[in-house]
């Protein structure tokens, strides 16, 4: 999402690293191209000119560090700021206090509020709650059918709807049933407008007294922009809401909605949507975005999706085929899955520190989704038998593959020479000190043998 303004904000940085002190005039002028930028951005123009404003004051003062680069002091600067813009601490939703917690999800319509009600009820049960989904929209075609449909798929209970039943009665209902069946989250999925209107937030008002709520979650979709922020200011003005819920993070849209709202509405973001799928839903972090955003990357989020799709038994035993050069196809095809899981190319890619200025250099590589989708049906089209053993693939088998698989023989030829040179560099790892298992037996003291 943050793409664009992330080139030309290091175009901004790297031009500051010619001067060799850094000067109120070559301050004035980068940051007139960072609220270039940010405008560009479409990021709130009153946020925008305050963000400057800032920046500016503390480059020009003695908060300085001496110690680094003039380029480095404003990257600090800007870093420390864009946390600060983006809400400053990750903010936790409230999952203490009066149970069962009740969380609504308001928003307009197709702003994505009841996928994202499905996708934070997989992500709470997945941290051992136990949450149970209310469909309290009787306005949307079928909009009580996909909660129960999603619901189903998660494994995860949903109230039994309908859509003769008031609003405010399907909650109370729903808050009776939550308590005598001993489901700790309640996830209220309201009903939404194109616009905003006095029925819509009378409705959720009448939500709100009725139920206890401990948290009212606008929902808003990315790619609108600065509508999602002035959408989300008049919905905070009349409800109150504790926090926002931003989806289609994963999209093109130039990230503004994500640099304003919290300054505008005063309220953080908790959550962001980052695909189709029900995982697809994470935590919000300023400071790993604010790194994001300058190139950083995100180290400890990409962590964390490895520790959250690898299983470490299989991992040991992977590590061991390695060592004894027995890393198959089918192997090869597991780590294309888990890969998969962990999200796109482009996202994971987007985590890794340095990578913008990589794929800036004239001949670098980018990543195609449709080749691991390719590989991934090659694979998926042989036998057990030639996943296991390779050479077996003849020339009549690989175009029985290419058939199976809605490829050309030429496709399944290309991924059989990566798979044989990817053997090939793990034999040569393993053949040197320090790798896999090459590493030289040395004689241990004696209290270290075993």
């Amino acid at each position: 999402m943050f793409e664009n303004l992330t080139e030309r904000l290091e175009g901004v940085f790297k031009r500051l690293r010619g001067h060799g002190i850094l000067t109120e005039e070559n301050i004035q002028e980068a940051m007139s191209e960072v609220r270039m930028a940010l405008l560009e951005a479409d990021v709130n123009f009153k946020v925008a000119k305050d963000f400057v404003a800032s920046v500016t004051q503390k480059a020009v003062g003695q908060e300085v560090t001496h110690s680094l680069s003039p380029g480095q002091q404003v990257v600090k600067l800007v870093h420390d700021e864009l946390i600060r813009l983006l809400g400053g601490n990750t903010e936790q939703i409230r999952l203490d206090g009066r149970q069962p917690v009740t969380i609504m999800m308001a928003g307009l319509q197709g702003s994505g509020k009841t996928t994202t009600a499905g996708k934070l009820a997989r992500l709470l049960r997945d941290k051992g709650r136990r949450p149970y989904l209310v469909p309290a929209d009787i306005y949307r075609p079928a909009a009580i059918e996909q909660l129960r449909v999603l619901g189903e798929r998660l494994n995860v209970p949903v109230h039994p709807s309908s859509a003769e039943t008031k609003p405010v009665d399907i909650c109370r209902q729903a808050l009776a049933a939550a308590e005598a069946k001993n489901y700790d989250t309640l996830i209220i999925d309201t009903a939404g407008r194109l616009h905003v209107d006095e029925a819509l937030m009378e409705e959720l008002k009448e939500i709100q007294r009725a139920v206890p709520l401990s948290e009212v979650l606008f929902v808003a979709d990315a790619m609108t922009g600065q509508d999602a922020v002035t959408v989300a200011d008049k919905f905070n003005q009349d409800l109150e809401i504790t926090g926002v819920v931003l989806t289609k993070m994963e999209g093109d849209a130039r990230g503004g909605a994500a640099l304003s709202i919290k300054s505008v509405t005063g309220k953080p973001i908790k959550f962001v949507g980052i695909g189709e799928g029900l995982d697809a839903l994470e935590v919000f972090h300023p400071d790993r975005t604010a790194s994001r955003i300058l190139g950083m990357g995100d180290v400890l989020t990409l962590i964390e999706k490895a520790e959250a799709v690898v299983d470490k038994k299989k991992a040991d035993k992977l590590a061991q085929k390695l060592q004894k050069n027995q890393f198959t196809l089918e192997d090869f095809l597991e780590q294309i899955q888990q890969i998969k899981k962990m999200g796109s190319l482009q996202q994971i890619l987007g985590m890794i520190p340095g990578i913008n200025k990589l794929k800036q250099l004239k001949d670098a590589p980018q990543p195609d989704e449709k080749e691991l989708v390719k590989t991934e049906a090659i694979i998926s089209s042989m036998t057990l038998q030639e996943r296991r053993n390779h050479q077996i693939i003849g020339t009549g088998r690989r175009q029985r593959i290419a058939d199976g698989s809605g490829t050309s023989v030429m496709d399944v030829n290309k991924v059989l020479k990566s798979y044989t040179a990817m053997l090939k560099m793990m034999k040569k790892m393993r053949g040197k000190p320090g790798m896999i298992s090459g590493v030289k037996r040395r004689k241990l003291p004696k209290g270290l043998r075993k």
